[in-house]
């Protein structure tokens, strides 16, 4: 064998160790996924079903819910009840859209008897109703109980392609406690880590619209897994095949 033969030889069986290198590499990737989309689908599971059950226990206070919140458990969909006075002049607007209609949630700080704030979203009103003076009779004044849902303040803005919010607007584009309560003149140290969404309880004029918690969450994980299993199969199928007409060949 010449040394140009040789040559061609390594080359070849340096490629053939390449290629097989890279097959196994994506074929590791691909599952890799797959297994993670099959734990976040169990995951996910889990969740739907904690929020299901958290929504069908009796409402508790606002100090067992700070309790929980305190021990480090998620508060998220905890029914809760909650007494005090709206402070309608503070009102925040957070932009949404309920059963087709665009407009807002109004989030309304609830002066609580400890002297504390609680902001509660009140529920939905469209959007030629954003200012209070079109609903006047739905501002409700003197001493109220609210019956709801805790729900979890957010840590940051949810991705990239949510709009900022507009303050200067009182437009809220996703809910940013700690601006709520800095646009309001509240102290932070005042304002009760968490939300609450009301539930749907009808108010005087019918606005705001409670009851407005989204429950329906994305689970696609099981056909992300199928995909990319799929994927696996797909690769190795190919790679059989052709494997097997170089032998032939």
């Amino acid at each position: 064998m010449t040394d140009v033969q040789a040559a061609v030889v390594a080359w070849s069986g340096r490629k053939k160790i390449a290629t097989f290198i890279l097959f196994l590499l994506a074929l590791a990737i691909l599952l890799s996924l797959g297994t993670w989309q099959v734990r976040r689908l169990h995951w996910k599971e889990q969740l739907l079903a904690d929020i299901a059950e958290r929504r069908a226990a009796p409402p508790a206070s606002l100090a067992d819910i700070e309790a929980l919140g305190s021990r480090g458990e998620d508060v998220d969909y905890r029914a809760m009840t909650v007494s005090g006075r709206f402070v309608n002049n503070k009102e925040r607007h957070f932009f949404a859209t309920y059963r087709g209609q665009t407009g807002f949630y109004v989030y309304t700080p609830l002066l609580l008897a400890d002297g504390r704030y609680l902001f509660v979203n009140r529920g939905f009103v469209p959007y030629e109703n954003k200012e209070p003076e079109m609903r006047k009779q739905g501002q409700l004044t003197g001493q109220v109980t609210v019956t709801g849902l805790a729900r979890a303040k957010l840590a940051e803005k949810p991705s990239s392609i949510v709009p900022d919010n507009d303050p200067a607007k009182n437009i809220f584009y996703w809910k940013d406690l700690d601006a709520m309560a800095d646009t309001t003149g509240l102290d932070r140290s005042d304002v009760v880590a968490f939300f609450m969404d009301a539930d749907a309880t009808r108010n005087p004029a019918g606005l705001p619209i409670g009851g407005v918690t989204q429950f329906e969450l994305p689970n696609n994980h099981l056909q992300y897994a199928l995909t990319w299993y799929g994927l696996a199969v797909a690769l190795v199928a190919v790679s059989g095949t052709m494997w097997l007409r170089r032998r032939k060949g």
